[in-house]
């Protein structure tokens, strides 16, 4: 059980984190650069120190230990694999660091080799692996260690997409198989879905959400997290069905009746337009401009600026259709029942 208060003061930032893990749990540390992310993994790893604060593993004070008294097995973001050594003896520099004999060491390496399935690479020095070699070499030099506290920063982010699928894959069934707590360093929001149990999210050195990803997923708190997600995000005053942004006289209407300061989400993917106002009374209607476009998987997003900024999410064929160019002004609708509102 990994039980942290993480105070790390640098210059005019703070950061100021409390973190709890459990035995088996995977959490996911998500924010935008410069947020502390890195500063918090180093402060359990025992690499910068704590201004304030306590690190406690299973009951053990650790915040007062260095680095190397510490259970602690680290993934780096470039690996940090020994270029002159072997994949087999950088995986064993662990076990020999913590006073295992050679013959020893290089049986528990060639073990973990094996379960990486990379037994065949033993004898390989890092520089003629692949990228997915080398992160899975990097995973067993941490684990052969038999941490209490795995740390992962941005692990799969040197991949190209498709290593990065089959490593991704790989690399949850080695931490399903951890017995220890796991905290992972990500800004990949599909990395910290399919990889964690939970997700604490931090904006400028603190946490301004935290949940299982489903949770966060679907409620998301800030734009930071509602970008992650890939949400249109608002904050507005419920009365009933009924959501008023501030400053407008757009008003939405919810699938949720709710009353008092919320939330209102919907997907780009729900959001329809028309380049004349559409016939009869549809709900969720207003008048914007088309802001610009950027290619977004096998669509096209259209960023709309005017009372209500929103992305939306066209075909190909659909965006040839409406014969759509910057500036153009266009009718943009919501169903109601593809609207999401919660308490802020």
């Amino acid at each position: 059980m990994i039980d942290a208060r993480l105070v790390v003061r640098r210059g005019t930032f703070t950061l100021d984190l409390a973190l709890t893990a459990a035995p088996g749990e995977v959490v996911a540390l998500l924010g935008p650069n410069g947020a502390g992310k890195t500063t918090a993994l180093r402060a359990l790893a025992g690499l910068t120190p704590l201004s304030e604060g306590h690190i406690r593993v299973d009951g053990e004070e650790w915040h007062d230990r260095p680095a190397e008294r510490r259970a602690v097995g680290v993934v780096f973001q470039d690996y940090l694999l020994f270029p002159h050594l072997s994949a087999l003896e950088n995986v064993a520099f662990g076990p020999r660091c913590q006073g295992a004999r050679r013959r020893e060491a290089r049986r528990l390496a060639a073990e973990w080799l094996e379960r990486v399935g990379l037994a065949d690479q033993a004898a390989r020095r890092p520089r003629t692996l692949s990228g997915g070699q080398a992160q899975r070499v990097a995973l067993a030099r941490a684990l052969a260690v038999r941490p209490r506290l795995l740390l992962l920063d941005e692990p799969l982010s040197a991949l190209d997409a498709h290593t990065r699928l089959t490593v991704r894959a790989g690399l949850r069934r080695h931490l399903a198989d951890f017995d220890g707590a796991a905290v992972l360093v990500t800004h990949d929001a599909l990395d910290a879905m399919a990889l964690a149990d939970r997700l604490v999210v931090i904006e400028n050195g603190g946490v301004v959400q935290e949940g299982t990803p489903a949770h966060v997923a679907r409620h998301p708190r800030t734009d930071y997290v509602a970008r992650l997600v890939g949400l249109n995000l608002y904050r507005g005053t419920a009365h009933g069905h009924s959501v008023t942004l501030p400053g407008n006289t757009v008003v939405f209407n919810t699938a949720e009746a709710l009353d008092g300061d919320v939330f209102l989400a919907f997907p780009p993917s729900a959001v329809a337009l028309f380049r004349t106002r559409p016939d009869g009374s549809p709900r969720n209607l207003w008048e914007a401009t088309v802001g610009g476009f950027e290619p977004h998987a096998d669509q096209i997003r259209i960023h709309l600026e005017g009372p209500v900024p929103a992305a939306a999410d066209v075909t190909p064929a659909a965006l040839a259709e409406l014969r759509l160019a910057e500036g153009d002004r266009v009718w943009a609708a919501v169903k109601a029942t593809e609207t999401h509102a919660y308490p802020a």
